[in-house]
């Protein structure tokens, strides 16, 4: 049972952070789409770096999730001999 919510929580966790990185780049694409076709772009590199940045950690976050999930369902695996 353990393990199943880790999974669960696992995949919840890595969508949301996923949905993250992806409102991140979605703002910054279309504040590249409104500096080429005429807008302001006094904010357009720093939103790239956030939308990268914000990628990143999701990426990381991700991968931490996953390996613990991983490692709670070994052990419960161990555990039951």
């Amino acid at each position: 049972m353990t393990s199943e919510v880790l999974d669960k929580f696992s995949e919840l966790i890595t969508t949301a952070l996923g949905l993250v990185a992806a409102l991140a780049s979605n703002t910054a694409i279309q504040n590249l789409f409104d500096t080429v076709f005429g807008g302001s772009g006094s904010k357009l590199a720093g939103q790239f770096v956030y939308a990268t940045l914000i990628t990143f950690v999701v990426i990381f976050a991700a991968i931490a999730v996953s390996r613990a999930a991983e490692r709670a369902k070994n052990a419960e695996e161990e555990r039951r001999g």
